[in-house]
């Protein structure tokens, strides 16, 4: 029956999914410090996608209601199999000379740890708002918790993280300033 429900997908619809794949696992990685539980994830939110493709009522709202499945997906993850220890890998940089790309991979690395470090409500609303540009509606529908609770896991996730980064910002101002 869901074989079936695969094959009545139209064409168009089964690439417009298949084309949110990559944002899909960068999204799903920045939540769970995990390449391969971040793949595994993001082929369960494809597979439910293109199950339910009936209940996607508005076209324009895909990536949106993708993010929806991705986040229940990761939900029932955790729910099922308990949260696991992140691994942060080094993600590449497109720097010009080796000391900006070590200055700027030190810098991603010291803010996924960071990010990383916030409970998974705050660190998929900072992703999802600061990364991703979706709206606090927007991000209310896809997580299922009122704009109200967007805005203050929002807002205490970017104090958290500028408590923890503040070092950060005046040693980066400390080495422009030598540079000039």
């Amino acid at each position: 029956m869901k074989m079936r429900g695969l094959f009545g997908v139209s064409a168009q619809l089964r690439a417009r999914v298949e084309a949110q794949r990559e944002p899909l696992f960068r999204l799903a990685y920045s939540w769970c410090h995990d390449a391969a539980l971040a793949d595994d994830i993001v082929q369960e939110t494809m597979l439910r996608a293109l199950g339910r493709a009936e209940q996607l009522r508005d076209q324009t709202r895909l990536k949106g209601w993708l993010c929806a499945i991705l986040a229940n997906c990761l939900k029932d993850h955790y729910r099922s199999a308990g949260p696991l220890e992140p691994l942060d890998e080094d993600m590449p940089s497109h720097a010009q000379s080796p000391e900006a790309a070590s200055a700027s991979s030190q810098l991603a690395a010291r803010v996924r740890a960071e990010i990383g470090r916030l409970p998974l409500g705050q660190r998929q609303v900072v992703t999802l708002v600061d990364l991703e540009g979706f709206s606090y509606a927007e991000v209310g529908e896809i997580l299922e918790v009122p704009v109200g609770t967007v805005m203050s896991r929002l807002c205490r996730a970017r104090e958290a993280l500028r408590a923890r980064l503040i070092d950060l910002a005046a040693g980066q101002e400390i080495k422009i300033r030598s540079i000039r």
